[in-house]
């Protein structure tokens, strides 16, 4: 698989990541010194500047590119999540930017992967993980973001949805479910359920457990772990009820996908994320 692949390379040569750091409004000024810098906004507004005069306002769900530098002015209720990359991954979609000054600002629905792999990124960054963990991060958030890069139209993606994803991303395992999302996010179910279904052509409840299967995927096929335990870790009830949901997606049971994919190659941060959860 494409990210086993990159573990042949060196993980900084490739993609290495320098920083990820949240930020809100009331830390004032942010400023990002890196060969790629990209920031997204989660909630509220902020302005953007690269490294030279061009600057750019950023709503909710909002992306900023830029190369060498990027300056961030997030307003009060703003909350950003930044990193910085270098490395042969980080500078082929940094060169492309010199000719916009520096910085590209996008829209979060130019490339609507970019939530998730920022949020797995900032796991991945909190919990130390090892170098080619965070290559492996790093590099999937490059490639999410090349669309932007590219230009391509894609229907926006409602803020409301940019939220819900990078909440489920983060705290799957913890997670029950649409309502208990929807508390979080300051909406009622319906409206969750409706905008976001119209925005990803699944319900969050759906988009939810694809996420938990995509973990217990990579858990399975790296671990010898108990099916008790790879369920607790992805946030399911037992490991009746994970076997059920599995076979019903994935059309065999986990121990049957396990005997054939074992060793295979996942997304190492994912692993790595599940066993920082098991000794906290």
């Amino acid at each position: 698989m494409f990210w086993g692949d990159l573990m042949l390379f060196a993980a900084d040569g490739l993609c290495k990541v320098e920083l990820v750091r949240q930020a809100a409004g009331d830390d004032g000024a942010v400023y990002l010194a890196s060969p790629f810098a990209v920031a997204l906004v989660s909630r509220g507004r902020c302005a953007a500047q690269g490294t030279g005069d061009a600057a750019a306002g950023l709503g909710p769900g909002g992306l900023a590119l830029a190369a060498e530098e990027l300056t961030l002015l997030p307003e009060a209720d703003c909350h950003l999540l930044c990193a910085g990359l270098s490395g042969a991954a980080a500078q082929a979609i940094a060169g492309g930017l010199a000719a916009r000054g520096g910085l590209l600002a996008a829209d979060g629905g130019v490339c609507p992967a970019a939530p998730e792999a920022m949020a797995a990124l900032l796991e991945a960054w909190q919990g130390e993980a090892g170098p080619g963990a965070l290559c492996a991060a790093g590099c999937r958030l490059v490639c999410a973001l090349v669309e932007a890069d590219a230009g391509r139209a894609r229907a926006a993606m409602p803020p409301l949805v940019t939220q819900a994803v990078l909440a489920m991303r983060a705290h799957y395992a913890e997670l029950y479910g649409a309502e208990e999302l929807s508390r979080q996010l300051g909406v009622s179910k319906s409206h969750l359920v409706r905008v976001f279904s119209k925005a990803m052509g699944m319900g969050p409840g759906q988009y939810l457990t694809q996420v938990r299967l995509e973990a217990a995927k990579a858990m399975l096929a790296a671990r010898d772990w108990p099916l008790e335990t790879v369920a607790s870790l992805c946030g399911f009830s037992g490991a009746n009820y994970f076997c059920k949901v599995f076979k019903r997606h994935e059309g065999c049971t986990p121990a049957a996908w396990r005997a054939g994919h074992a060793g295979a190659a996942g997304d190492p941060a994912l692993v790595e994320q599940a066993e920082r959860r098991m000794y906290v």
